[in-house]
């Protein structure tokens, strides 16, 4: 870059030249008037780098009033389905971490709804690690994708605030401010938002009856309509208390309440004869959750600015609390109606300790050395009660109800090593975990235990091969430790057509994964290729039981083996000084040995992801831009997930240099849904649950204080 800094200032030079300023004609000792040069580098969308890719989103109209999903979404090999799930080159084992910590909001069932409910307004970047470096968790076989907050901040007071409103009673508002001044800087942001979703959960399921070895046909549709309040605060401060010691502290809170309605209708019937079963059932509900983020950091300089000591201590809490009256209605074979009640409560706290030190030496290399300490307490209490018809008295129902505790244990060491050389920078590092879980179902007093050790090695290796161009390679080895809630053995009967039941005996995932890339960041066009393979080994996989002709199980089991590999490109440039583009993908191939379920012989399948973004500038003022996201088909050990695709615009007008007007519609053709074939000897079934209705903004957005780039406002923990 700075050569390329240095032939543009000799380019003006030389055409200074030719306007006719000679210097042999300048009076002696007189000064000299030059006009004054702005040079202005705009961000890259993608920034490669040797251990990760940077996604730039000041250029995503939809962060505007979009959630982290809808962003996460926008990205090259990162698929999000329509309960906010997350996947990365095809596997849903991905660690999500916010500014390089994690989250309790983003963990475990309710991750998808965390991102779902996330405002994507106070995010700047999105940092995904398809091989990631030893500092970082073994945990999380697809890598991890790490959310980067805005934190940078001018000198002074600065803020902003924005206000949106949307269709079906939807409406944002968000402020954030912050105070930069000596050694204390200081920043706070405030978001209240308000989601309507509407959802259509439909099930075909087709079994043999075995006492009369005929075909049995039921039906499932459910209409769910929901309205959410989301209110979120964050503050941070940053202190240096000498030029060797600064300290950071950070604190969030994000609340979710509201209400959830839907009605069921369920039909089974013989193949080709009359109903057998008609019934309905309504669901009045109340949701509430609460997420919130403790962290304290200190970094000391120690001998020289090169020898630094980190501390950091965090704390993340998620707790959830939902209640659902049921009212059921049976038509044929008629009976009276019957009232029921159901209760879900789930706990989780995180708390991890990490201590990093890292000292650069004069060679060119760097070597870093950390401890991590992490214990997860997961808590679920679900309760269930009839109410008695005659009486009105309420009878608590065992089917419904259970209490699971978790609590797990991760110790771990790491080492690194940096190098660079030439043309080559080497980064390599060896990551040893342990891991201790303990699982209580109290109904039956039912313990499970899990005890297991590892060793992660992980190597980068990168070579320059001129100015613009270069070579990488990538090589990892990780884990996915099953979820607590798979573990679970209790069946669950909320959807009685659907039951839930979690397997005590899951092992957890190893991977191993391998990559060769090559990029080129040329000055009006950028494009990058990777070649990956992968080897999973103990993957957990949904698998779907006949329990009787209209009723069917949902648990979990271990593939043995399953083989990906797929090229992944992006590429991103300008047609015409209006118009600039994005595009990314992945072309995959992916095997599966599922035998050991009942599967006769290898599955394999081949398909291609693609997002594509066009942006269009009229003028400096206003901005239109329309993304395309596709996600194909692929398999499970049982059949298929169907294919996705969205659309989604925006527009931007700028009023003034701190007043901008925007619009924004999302999902433009109703896309977003999930469909699974499940096609066995003695089941088929297709189950739908679709996100209705496109969702659409217009709003205002507005700068305060001072509007000169700053600084970053502290430090940042890497682990």
């Amino acid at each position: 870059m700075w050569r390329s800094l240095h032939g543009r200032l000799a380019a003006l030079g030389l055409a200074l030249s030719a306007g006719g300023v000679e210097a042999d004609t300048l009076p002696a000792n007189e000064p000299i008037s030059l006009p004054s040069v702005s040079i202005t580098v705009a961000a890259r969308p993608v920034q490669t780098r040797i251990d990760r890719k940077v996604y730039d989103l000041s250029n995503d109209l939809q962060r505007a009033t979009g959630s982290a999903a809808d962003v996460l979404n926008t990205i090259a090999s990162v698929e999000v389905d329509a309960d906010g799930n997350v996947s990365l080159r095809g596997d849903p084992n991905v660690t999500v971490l916010v500014d390089g910590k994690p989250s309790a909001q983003l963990t475990g069932s309710s991750a998808g709804d965390g991102l779902l409910q996330w405002s994507a307004s106070n995010i700047e970047k999105i940092e995904v690690l398809s091989s990631p470096p030893a500092q970082y968790r073994a945990e999380g076989t697809a890598g991890i994708i790490n959310i980067v907050t805005k934190k940078i901040r001018p000198p002074g007071a600065s803020g902003s605030v924005q206000a949106s409103i949307g269709d079906h009673q939807r409406y944002i508002l968000a402020g954030s401010g912050g105070y930069n001044s000596g050694p204390l800087n200081l920043s706070a942001s405030l978001g209240l938002r308000q989601d309507s979703r509407q959802r259509l959960l439909e099930s075909q399921l087709r079994t043999i009856d075995p006492t009369s070895w005929q075909a049995v046909l039921s039906h499932e549709s459910s209409e769910q309509k929901m309205l959410r309040l989301l209110p979120s605060l964050k503050a941070g401060m940053d202190y240096r208390a000498s030029d060797t010691l600064t300290a950071r502290l950070d604190l969030s809170l994000r609340e979710r309440s509201g209400q959830r309605y839907f009605d069921q209708h369920d039909e089974t019937r013989m193949l080709g004869g009359p109903p057998t079963h008609l019934s309905e059932r309504h669901s009045d509900g109340y949701e509430w959750s609460r997420s919130t983020e403790q962290s304290l950091g200190f970094r000391q300089l120690l001998r020289s600015p090169d020898e630094t000591l980190d501390a950091a201590l965090h704390r993340s809490s998620d707790r959830e609390r939902e209640r659902y009256a049921y009212l059921n209605t049976f038509d044929f074979p008629q009976a009276p109606r019957s009232q029921d009640q159901l209760y879900l409560n789930h706990d989780l706290v995180t708390t991890d300790l990490g201590l990093d030190y890292a000292l650069a030496l004069a060679t060119g290399s760097k070597l870093a050395l950390g401890l991590a300490l992490e214990q997860d307490d997961y808590g679920f209490a679900n309760a269930g009660n009839n109410v008695d018809a005659a009486s009105g008295l309420v009878v608590v129902n065992p089917a419904l109800t259970n209490q699971f505790d978790y609590r797990q244990k991760v110790s771990a060491l790491y080492g690194s090593w940096r190098q660079t050389q030439g043309d080559w920078e080497v980064l390599a590092g060896l990551r040893a975990e342990r891991t201790l879980g303990r699982g209580n179902q109290a109904i039956g007093n039912m313990l499970t235990y899990s005890r297991y050790s590892g060793l992660y090695p992980s190597l980068h290796l990168e070579r320059s091969l001129g100015e613009a161009d270069s070579l990488s390679l990538g090589y990892s080895r990780r884990l996915s430790r099953p979820q607590p809630e798979a573990l679970n053995p209790f069946v669950d009967y909320q959807d009685t057509h659907n039951l839930r039941a979690g397997n005590p005996a899951l092992l957890p995932q190893d991977t191993q994964s391998m990559e060769l890339g090559y990029r080129v960041a040329a000055e009006h066009q950028n494009y990058g290729a990777t070649v990956y393979a992968r080897a999973n080994r103990n993957s957990v996989t949904d698998v779907v039981q006949v329990l009787s002709p209209d009723v069917v199980l949902n648990t979990k089991s271990n593939l043995p083996l399953s083989l990906s590999e797929g090229l992944e490109f992006n590429l991103d440039g300008r047609l015409s000084p209006q118009w600039s583009y994005k595009l990314g993908g992945n072309l995959f191939h992916t095997q599966i040995d599922a035998t050991a379920l009942g599967a006769t012989g290898l599955k394999s399948s081949t398909g291609l992801n693609l997002k594509l973004s066009l942006d269009f500038h009229a003028s400096s003022l206003d901005a239109v831009q329309a993304s395309f996201s596709r996600a194909d088909k692929h398999l499970t050990p049982q059949g298929h997930v169907a294919a996705i695709q969205l659309v989604n615009l925006g527009y931007r007008h700028k009023l003034d240099d701190r007043l901008s007007f925007f619009a924004t519609v999302a999902d433009l053709f109703n896309g977003q849904r999930f469909e699974r074939y499940v096609n066995t000897d003695s089941l088929s079934q297709s189950y739908l649950r679709a996100q209705r209705g496109r969702v659409a903004y217009v709003g205002l957005s507005w700068m305060l204080g001072s509007t000169a780039k700053g600084k970053s406002t502290g430090f940042e923990y890497d682990r």
